[in-house]
């Protein structure tokens, strides 16, 4: 299972990335505000400075929601890096464009999935990546990882090239409930990842190690 960071911060992206275990990126809007990111050249150049720390899968999110809107500033967002794939919603106009970029080797990623028949249709359309929203669908009352392993079933059922990135990641449960079920991605943001280090029998374990090499060296 790969693991996406979902961030715009470049030090988070940097210290996933340095950790060893970081296969690509995603953003939205959202978190490009939340960096103080605005205004389309800006919004590029954030982009391409996250594509020059990672080695490849950068998901930037287009903002139309008309199809020849979406087909343009989708080509153009592709034209940044090599690395970026094309995050498109999941709309009528948003599937037609799925299809195109799929025409054009464009790579996609189908975001704002809630359910299985818009997995259908994504994988249908030739979505590259399909991102279920896991949290926002626990916060409604229902089983957001119920939803990522029907998904999965469905795909390898019909042997659907899409692979299933799990989104909306809350906690470390999330993470490894959808390793479980067979996600083919996971994107998070880094307190998720990093969370998988910590096992108190892990720090008393070492805490007791270095006490008793302390002895052992007479200190």
């Amino acid at each position: 299972m790969k693991f996406f960071i979902d961030t715009a911060n470049l030090d988070e992206i940097r210290e996933a990335y340095d950790l060893g275990v970081l296969d690509g990126v995603t953003t939205n809007p959202s978190l490009m505000a939340k960096e103080g990111i605005t205004g389309d050249d800006n919004v590029r150049n954030h982009y391409k400075a996250i594509c020059d720390i990672v080695d490849d899968k950068v998901s930037a999110e287009v903002i139309a929601t008309e199809f020849d809107q979406i087909i343009a500033e989708g080509k153009e967002l592709a034209k940044i890096d090599d690395k970026i794939v094309v995050k498109v919603p999941m709309i009528k106009d948003g599937v037609k464009a799925l299809k195109y970029f799929k025409s054009e080797g464009i790579r996609t990623n189908c975001t704002l999935v809630f359910s299985a028949g818009q997995a259908i249709l994504a994988a249908k359309a030739g979505a590259t990546y399909l991102s279920p929203f896991i949290g926002r669908l626990d916060d409604i009352s229902y089983d957001g990882l119920e939803l990522i392993q029907q998904i999965v079933h469905i795909y390898q059922t019909q042997g659907y090239e899409t692979e299933v990135l799990a989104a909306s990641i809350r906690h470390t449960m999330h993470l490894v409930k959808c390793a479980e079920v067979g996600a083919d991605v996971v994107t998070c943001p880094l307190k998720v990842i990093t969370g998988l280090l910590k096992h108190p029998l892990t720090d008393s374990g070492l805490a007791t190690f270095l006490a008793d090499h302390a002895k052992a060296a007479g200190k």
